[in-house]
């Protein structure tokens, strides 16, 4: 007992007050990570294999197609697949439709998500513990300042994949918005040619991957699922719904329309890609006339106190001269 009564006072003389809490929590996450290691580099089971194996020749093809589907995720994630992914199927879903704004269309994108959030959470608790007692510099705080030095890391580090894939998907929206007008030209240049919209979404994906990628990405999806033997009308509802801007939605609905009605697909890109050249004109000029009110109150800033300087300057000083 002495013994445990010299290593506390040791602890609390270098760590303060909440020195043991501090240890504790350090060898807690010590083992929590030991913990994840070892199940993720755990062996897989023989008696599984060999009835894996076994069962194999007798799977139905509804088994082989979910083994093709899922064939490319990761293994090592997949342990963790219950505690990685959310339960609820709305919010799986609306989780897989940001990350898929957000330009990420890996099948274990959820997954690495909310991993990415586990470890910089980890981290940030890590950073916290070292802010309150390697760089503390021997500085004492109280119970407070520590929970606040500690909790802050962690919500930075949790919130950061989040804040993170927002930005991604605000950029690729103003991306996406740029580059549409000038792939509806080369649309209809495509399909008055001669070429129908299927081989015109394949050219326009190719053509269009070196000035604007992430529009050109979204067309290449497109063809790889008409190719697949998608129906036409899943595959645009769905690439509008991927790119979550409304001049691509409103260009779904008019393909869609046209197709169904039986009108001329070019004569709809030749209406609907000159509205979208004279609405990229109206964003130019509206972001010219927004330009002098924002430059207003840097004109203000920047101007103003040194006039005052310039003209109550002088009649201030002749003032304290007076007086004095």
């Amino acid at each position: 007992m002495e013994f445990l009564n010299v290593i506390n006072d040791l602890i609390k003389q270098y760590l303060g007050e909440l020195g043991p809490l501090i240890i504790l929590g350090v060898l807690g996450l010590v083992l929590i990570l030991i913990a994840v290691s070892l199940m993720v580099s755990q062996p897989e089971d023989p008696l599984k294999k060999l009835q894996r194996s076994t069962t194999a020749p007798k799977a139905d093809k509804k088994g082989k197609k979910e083994k093709l589907r899922n064939a490319s995720r990761n293994e090592q994630l997949e342990k963790f697949a219950t505690f990685l992914e959310p339960k609820s199927e709305e919010e799986l879903s609306a989780i897989q439709l940001k990350l898929r704004q957000a330009g990420y269309h890996s099948k274990d994108a959820v997954r690495f998500f909310h991993f990415a959030q586990f470890a910089l959470g980890i981290v940030g608790i890590l950073v916290g513990v070292a802010l309150v007692t390697v760089l503390a510099g021997g500085q004492e705080f109280t119970p407070s300042q520590t929970a606040i030095r500690v909790i802050i890391p962690v919500v930075v580090g949790y919130f950061l994949p989040k804040y993170w894939i927002t930005r991604r998907v605000e950029e690729r929206h103003e991306a996406i918005t740029a580059g549409f007008p000038d792939t509806l030209d080369l649309m209809l240049v495509c399909v008055e040619a001669g070429q129908s919209l299927d081989q015109a979404i394949v050219r326009v994906a190719k053509e269009m991957s070196a000035s604007y990628p992430e529009i050109a990405q979204e067309f290449e999806i497109v063809a790889y699922e008409l190719k697949a033997g998608k129906e036409k009308d899943t595959v645009l509802r769905d690439f509008g719904t991927r790119c979550g801007v409304q001049d691509v939605s409103a260009f779904v609905t008019v393909m869609i329309q046209s197709a169904t009605f039986g009108t001329s697909i070019a004569e709809a890109l030749r209406v609907y890609a000159s509205e979208m050249r004279d609405k990229r004109v109206m964003r130019a000029e509206e972001a010219a006339n927004k330009l002098p009110t924002k430059m207003t109150l840097a004109t203000m800033i920047l101007t103003v106190p040194p006039l005052l300087v310039i003209l109550v300057g002088p009649s201030a000083k002749g003032i304290s001269e007076l007086g004095q």
